[in-house]
C-alpha cells in the first residue's frame, strides 16, 4: 500500500480479516506505546539502558503474523514487536528492563535483551551478527529432523557488515537450510548512515552471490512485509532453501539511550519520515478508509493501552530484584570450587559492607 494506505496492485493485498488488521495495528500502537514509556524510565534513572523501535514497528509485525508459531526466531536487539506478536505479556517485557525477580533471564542480561524458550525466541545476544551463523545451525537441524519449521534471523544493515554475516550466508546456502535471513535495513549502523556502509546495492544484492533468492521489499508497508515473508517461509520449508528479505525502513528514534542522532541526522530528516511514511500512519489510513477505525476508536485505544503499560509498569516496579544466590546457578550442573569460592568471597563482602547493599531489595 502507499502512504495513504490504498492497496496499489489489488492482486497483491493479503485479504487479511478485520480482526487480523485491528491485531496488527494493536500490536503496532502498543509496542510504540511501551516504547515511550519505558524510554522515558531510562532517561529517569528507573532503568539502566533502553532502544526504541520507532518506525519499524512494519518490520516486526508483518514478518512475525507471517510465521508459524512454533518457528524458531533469533533477533537482534530491535525486534521486540516479534515477540510481542507472539504473545510475550507486558509484564515480562518490563520485568526484564528491570531485572527484577520475574525475569525470565534472572536479572544477568541488559535491557531489551529478551528470550523466551516458550515461544521460541532466542535470548538476545549483544555482540552484533552472532545470531546469523547460530540461525544457520539452529535451520540445518531442523532440517535433519525433517520438522516442516523455518528459522528466522534479523539483522540491522550494519550487521551485514561483520564476517559472521559472511559466514552464516554461505553455512545457509551450501547446507539448504530453511532459514529467512530478515535484514532491517533503517538507515543508520549506529551513527555512519547507509551510504558510508557499502558501494553496492545494499543487502538483498548480495544474495545471488551466495546462491540465495532475494527480495527488497518496503518495510513501512505492514503488508508488503507479511506478503514477501510468507512467500520467503514457504520456500525456506518446501525447498530447503535460505531467502533475504532487506526490508528498508528508518530508525525514527535514536540507536539507543546512549545516543544522540542529532549529532550525525537533521531534525527535518527524522520529521519527515516521522510525519509522512509511518506505518503506523499507513495502516491506520488503510482501516478508517474501511470504515474499520474511527477517531474514537483511536482515542478510546490509546488511552487503554498507556494504561495497560503503565500498569505492567508499576508492578515491575515495585517487584523485588532475584536472588544474589543466581548469579552462581545455570552454568554447571553441580558448583564447581573455583566457582563456591568466588560466592563466598561475595557473600564475605556483602556482609562486611552491608550497609551499601541493600539487601531487603532482593528476594530471599
Amino acid at each position: 500500500m502507499d502512504r495513504q494506505g490504498k492497496i496499489i496492485n489489488p492482486s497483491e493485498d493479503p485479504q487479511l480479516s478485520k480482526e487480523t488488521v485491528l491485531n496488527f495495528y494493536q500490536k503496532m500502537t502498543l509496542l510504540n506505546t511501551m516504547d515511550r514509556i519505558l524510554y522515558e524510565s531510562q532517561r529517569q534513572g528507573r532503568i539502566s539502558f533502553y532502544m526504541t523501535n520507532y518506525g519499524e514497528e512494519g518490520t516486526h509485525i508483518g514478518s512475525a503474523a507471517a510465521l508459524e508459531s512454533n518457528d524458531l526466531v533469533f533477533g537482534q536487539y530491535r525486534e521486540a514487536g516479534v515477540l510481542m506478536y507472539r504473545g510475550f505479556p507486558l509484564d515480562l517485557f518490563m520485568a526484564q528492563c528491570y531485572a527484577n525477580a520475574d525475569d525470565l533471564g534472572k536479572g544477568r542480561q541488559m535491557p531489551v535483551h529478551y528470550g523466551c524458550k516458550d515461544l521460541h525466541f532466542v535470548t538476545i545476544s549483544s555482540p552484533l551478527a552472532t545470531q546469523i551463523p547460530q540461525a544457520a545451525g539452529a535451520a540445518y537441524a531442523l532440517k535433519r529432523e525433517n520438522m516442516n519449521r523455518a528459522v528466522i534471523c534479523y539483522f540491522g544493515e550494519g550487521a551485514a557488515s561483520e564476517g559472521d554475516a559472511h559466514a552464516g550466508f554461505n553455512f545457509s546456502a551450501t547446507l539448504e537450510c530453511p532459514l529467512i535471513f530478515f535484514c532491517r535495513n533503517n538507515g543508520y549502523a549506529i551513527s555512519t548512515p547507509t551510504n558510508e556502509q557499502y558501494r553496492g546495492d545494499g543487502i538483498a544484492a548480495r544474495g545471488p552471490g551466495y546462491g540465495m533468492l532475494s527480495i527488497r521489499v518496503d518495510g513501512n508497508d505492514v503488508f508488503a512485509v507479511y506478503n514477501a515473508t510468507k512467500e520467503a517461509r514457504r520456500r525456506a520449508v518446501a525447498e530447503n532453501q535460505p531467502f533475504l528479505i532487506e526490508a528498508m525502513t528508518y530508525r525514527i528514534g535514536h540507536h539507543s539511550t546512549s545516543d544522540d542522532s542529532s549529532a550525525y541526522r537533521s531534525v527535518d530528516e527524522v520529521n519527515y519520515w516521522d510525519k509522512q511514511d509511518h506505518p503506523i500512519s499507513r495502516l491506520r489510513h488503510y482501516m478508517t478508509a474501511r470504515g474499520w477505525w474511527s477517531e474514537d476508536d483511536e482515542r478510546s485505544w490509546r488511552k487503554q493501552s498507556r494504561k495497560t503499560v503503565m500498569e505492567a509498569f508499576e508492578r515491575a516496579e515495585r517487584r523485588l530484584k532475584p536472588n544474589p544466590e543466581l548469579l552462581f546457578t545455570d552454568v554447571y550442573q553441580e558448583m564447581v570450587p573455583r566457582l563456591a569460592k568466588q560466592r563466598e568471597s561475595l557473600f564475605r563482602h556483602i556482609q562486611q559492607y552491608k550497609e551499601h547493599y541493600p539487601l531487603d531489595l532482593y528476594e530471599k
